[in-house]
């Protein structure tokens, strides 16, 4: 039962880091830059949800507010941590992002940098360095085998909302119009705008959803583990980074089993190995798996032409 348990917490802590790595995937895959402000999103859409929450505790709900209300007050605080995170991912490619379109690799990776610890020190200034404790979504827990087995519902809603998202972008991006937009853009910018494709408005929807994604991830990881901080984003969004890299970085399947794979040795390394070696083992994981692939599980090695 004691494997069985931490496959469980595995795949769910999987599933977070597959929802992070799926913004990453949709940004890299479709405008071509490593957003590694990404993770900082996710700690925004903590904290928005953890003070929506809040306020909506002490002002509208109450001490003696029923299930139904208390779970309304929820679903309004992650829909506004998905509204702010959207804007904010929006702002961040106009302002930082737009004007380096055509810059170069090294630029795009120190903008993305400086992003990601702008937004951090603003967290620290707004919000204070200190831990926030951070109620999970839903809590209790599953019991089963006569209690022998215990699955807490957190871990069944990352799991199911990680499966829902990934089905729907994976429709999204090849039913629908904005969606194959993007794939226009992925494959040739150039001759996606001469066919009548905003390529801007395309690369900006694409960091909006991106950053929905992570507002989405930013709350089931504080969920996953109640601790909230400035730097609380930081090390899920480079583990989710390798994960989308893992699983092939451009495909969103891939991005899915890379980030499913990745929690599960992480769960298996801290149990059966050391907690302290456990990102190490990770790491080296990752080295290895590109050394034998290096697009990635699912991903295509494109030759450059010449």
């Amino acid at each position: 039962m004691e494997f069985l348990s931490y496959l469980i917490s595995g795949i769910s802590l999987g599933s977070v880091y597959a929802i992070i790595a799926l913004g990453y995937t949709m940004v890299y895959g479709i405008a071509k830059m490593l957003n590694f402000a990404h993770g900082d999103v996710i700690m925004v859409g903590g904290y928005v949800s953890f003070y929506a929450t809040s306020a909506l505790s002490s002002s509208l709900l109450g001490p003696d507010a029923s299930m139904g209300a208390v779970a309304a007050g929820k679903i309004i605080s992650i829909l506004l941590a998905v509204l702010v995170c959207t804007v904010l991912g929006i702002i961040i490619e106009r302002l930082a992002y737009k004007p380096l379109r055509s810059a170069t690799s090294l630029a795009v990776l120190i903008t993305a940098i400086g992003v990601s610890y702008f937004l951090q020190n603003a967290a620290q200034l707004l919000f204070g360095t200190a831990p926030k404790s951070f109620t999970p979504v839903v809590q209790n827990q599953l019991s089963l085998f006569g209690g022998q087995l215990n699955i807490s519902y957190v871990s069944l809603l990352t799991v199911i909302a990680c499966i829902i998202i990934m089905l729907a972008l994976t429709a999204f991006t090849s039913k629908s119009k904005l969606g194959k937009a993007m794939r226009a853009c992925s494959e040739d910018k150039g001759a996606a705008q001469l066919m009548g494709i905003n390529v801007n408005r395309t690369i900006s929807m694409t960091f909006a959803i991106g950053s929905a994604l992570a507002a989405v991830a930013g709350v089931l990881l504080c969920s996953f583990s109640p601790t909230l901080m400035p730097t609380t984003g930081s090390m899920p969004g480079i583990k989710a980074f390798t994960a989308a890299v893992f699983g092939g970085i451009g495909s969103i399947p891939g991005a899915f089993l890379g980030g499913i794979l990745l929690g599960i040795i992480e769960s298996m390394a801290k149990a059966y190995i050391s907690t302290q070696l456990a990102n190490a083992i990770v790491f080296a994981v990752l080295i290895v798996v590109l050394l034998v692939r290096p697009a990635g599980l699912l991903g295509k090695y494109v030759p450059e032409k010449v």
